[in-house]
């Protein structure tokens, strides 16, 4: 898995949205997954006319 380095800021952004327990690779996988099915739906939102 690769390595990501995250500067303050992020981490207290990060601790903001965790949930007890969890890790930040948990939150970020997460994000990144949110990130992609939002980039799926406004893709396939622009085909429909």
């Amino acid at each position: 898995m690769p390595q990501i380095h995250l500067d303050e800021e992020t981490l207290e952004r990060l601790d903001g949205l965790r949930e007890e327990g969890e890790e930040y690779d948990e939150i970020v996988t997460e994000l990144i997954n949110i990130y992609e099915a939002e980039e799926l739906t406004l893709f396939h939102g622009g085909d429909e006319l």
